[in-house]
């Protein structure tokens, strides 16, 4: 591998009209230059020494510019990348997918032209030109065909001569270089991809303020296994309904591409596609066909805790810990039974969580899992569902993908764990770390959260109903003369009232009993950086804040001693920091209107998942 840039290499590039990246190139070195991000990416100028020409790199290599391992004014190999037209302007760009670091920073930028003027003189730099050969490729390193082959024959004699009566597809495969999905970007001209329909959805109609309309995606994936959502809306979505099949092959060319909705997106891509009734879509049906690698993007199961009840679905990848047999579920919407199977997962977090398997899955993959569970055989899915049944549940849905004991580096890795030490671990539930949480509204410690200063600078909220949150904060302060707890029964936890002779009697179980169990109710006051708010909180949500139960407390608090035990309690859960579920509603007291904050759920802060929320925070704004 040289040390220095190839020269003439992007003149080259530009001059041939039907240059392809994967074979007419050789050894292409170029020095980066002005380097700087746009978005996600980095664009930069390369340069050969004689010429610059504006590129940019794709997102995948955005880690090696963060690490430094490609610096501006250092020397890369592109390995992979296409040239692209930008349609605003009559210039080129390179869009670089793959390169490999030569050399790390230079003094300066290289200029080839103004050392070779100094070394050989304006003279023989043009004796020299004069008798270059065309094809000369001991001095670009760069192998080109001459001109006039290229525009000797027009592209329909080509065709005619090599395929004769081509369908349509094929033509368009010939005449049009094919892109892969992940070199397409919405500053690019024209482009053509071929990818298969992996998923369809159903027209659906809509009523807005612009009017009434229909829209329906599909989602497209090519033979690298990149995916992209395309959209088509009212005429197209009528043109192109019926003739995209799942299943099949697609040349598609003329549509337009954007920055995907975080919010909506159903796959892992920065963009999404809408294609018009201008668009051209022709199904490959003459042309040997590909199936679609499977990309998956693992979520370790100890950050599930932040995708639960969210639209993005995640994939995962673990030990089978169990299976369970298939069960029967009344579907609500039509009264169907439907087929259905739990299996439990681990993977090195030493966490586990539950998937459900519904409908073939169930009865097909999962019956292969319940007769090879003894094995420990490891799974990826892709494509689920984050509940928050238990705290964190998984489920699958109909594109959902199982693959059993897959060749992939990080199956190797988990199995070899397991293998080693996994099945000698103690495992727990991902549940156990999210309280589960009642059937209110109210979801996970990470959707809908808040600063303290968003809910006490609102004093209308709830006033309609109850609204939800979560929040994190500090237990700033807990009044010690509260009443904090009530006398409750120990069947169905209701109040009791000291019966007439001894013991207690419940309204709610209309009997009696000779003792009762202390539950708690009291307020605490919470605090952030933009201010602070009581909050209430009952029986299991104080005893993750107190640490201990209220029969205990009201043990410490009647002992007697030089140190009261009760007050050092208290001490010690004050300035703690925890992450909350909360309600806010509004109460009436003396006729006035008052906020009232409860407590839903309560746990310990996930400082890693709390890490990765803000860095989620800083990319929206970005």
């Amino acid at each position: 591998m040289q040390n220095s840039v190839t020269p003439d290499a992007i003149s080259a590039v530009l001059s041939n009209p039907s240059f392809d990246s994967s074979s007419d190139r050789s050894e292409i070195v170029v020095q980066v230059v002005d380097l700087k991000p746009i978005g996600n990416r980095y664009t930069f100028s390369a340069n050969d020494g004689k010429t610059r020409v504006k590129a940019m790199f794709t997102a995948s290599l955005t880690p090696e510019i963060v690490s430094g391992k490609i610096q501006n004014l250092g020397l890369i190999r592109l390995v992979d990348f296409t040239v692209n037209d930008i349609s605003s302007k009559s210039t080129k760009y390179f869009l670089v997918t793959k390169c490999e670091t030569v050399a790390s920073v230079l003094d300066s930028e290289i200029d080839l032209e103004g050392k070779k003027d100094e070394e050989e003189g304006g003279e023989a730099k043009r004796q020299k030109l004069d008798h270059t050969p065309v094809n000369d490729v001991k001095e670009t390193g760069i192998t080109l065909k001459p001109k006039q082959e290229f525009v000797s024959k027009s592209a329909s004699q080509i065709i005619t001569e090599q395929r004769g009566n081509a369908a349509p597809a094929a033509r368009m495969a010939m005449t049009r270089r094919v892109h892969p999905l992940v070199s397409l970007n919405p500053y690019q001209g024209s482009w053509t991809i071929k990818v298969r329909v992996t998923n369809k959805g159903t027209m659906r109609n809509y009523k807005n303020a612009r009017g009434e309309g229909c829209v329906f995606n599909v989602e497209l994936t090519d033979e690298e296994g990149t995916q992209i959502q395309a959209t088509m809306f009212n005429d197209a979505a009528r043109k192109f309904y019926d003739r995209f099949q799942l299943g099949k092959v697609y040349y598609i060319s003329r549509g337009s591409l954007k920055l995907a909705n975080k919010q909506f997106k159903t796959v892992q891509n920065d963009y999404e596609m809408t294609l018009n009734e201008n668009s051209e879509v022709e199904e490959a049906s003459n042309e040997e066909t590909f199936v679609p690698e499977t990309k998956f993007n693992f979520v370790p199961i100890e950050e599930l805790g932040m995708y639960v009840n969210q639209k993005e679905l995640i994939d995962l990848i673990g030990v089978v810990q169990s299976v369970s047999p298939t069960m029967s579920i009344r579907r609500r919407t039509d009264n169907e039974m439907i087929p259905k199977r739990d299996i439990t997962l681990a993977d090195e977090s030493k966490k586990t969580v539950v998937v459900s398997l519904w409908n073939d899955l169930a009865t097909g993959v999962g019956q292969e899992l319940l007769d090879m569970a003894d094995k420990s055989p490891v799974i990826a899915i892709k494509s689920l569902k984050v509940g928050d049944f238990q705290g964190v549940s998984l489920s699958t849905i109909r594109r959902s993908n199982v693959v059993i004991n897959p060749e992939s580096p990080e199956a190797k890795k988990l199995k070899s764990w397991f293998d080693s030490e996994g099945k000698e671990a103690s495992m727990s539930s991902i549940g156990s770390g999210i309280s589960p949480l009642a059937k209110n509204g109210s979801w996970s410690m990470y959707t809908d959260r808040v600063l303290l200063s968003h809910i006490t600078s609102n004093p209308s909220l709830g006033e309609e109903k109850p609204v939800f949150f979560s929040t994190r904060g500090y237990i700033s302060f807990i009044k010690p003369d509260q009443t904090m707890w009530y006398q409750a029964c120990k069947t169905c936890n209701k109040k009791v009232t000291e019966a007439m002779d001894s013991g207690y009697w419940c309204e709610g179980c209309q009997k009696k009993d000779e003792e009762c169990s202390l539950r708690y109710i009291m307020v605490v006051k919470v605090s952030d950086s933009t201010g602070e708010a009581w909050f209430s909180s009952f029986n299991d949500e104080a005893e993750n804040i107190i640490g201990c139960s209220a029969d205990e407390l009201n043990k410490l608090r009647s002992e007697g001693g030089e140190v009261n035990e009760f007050q050092t309690k208290l001490k010690e859960a004050t300035w703690s920091s925890h992450v909350f579920r909360i309600s806010v509603t509004q109460n009436e007291y003396n006729g006035e209107k008052r906020q009232r904050v409860t407590v839903k759920g309560v746990a310990p802060v996930d400082f890693a998942a709390e890490a990765r929320l803000l860095l989620q925070d800083i990319s929206k704004k970005n």
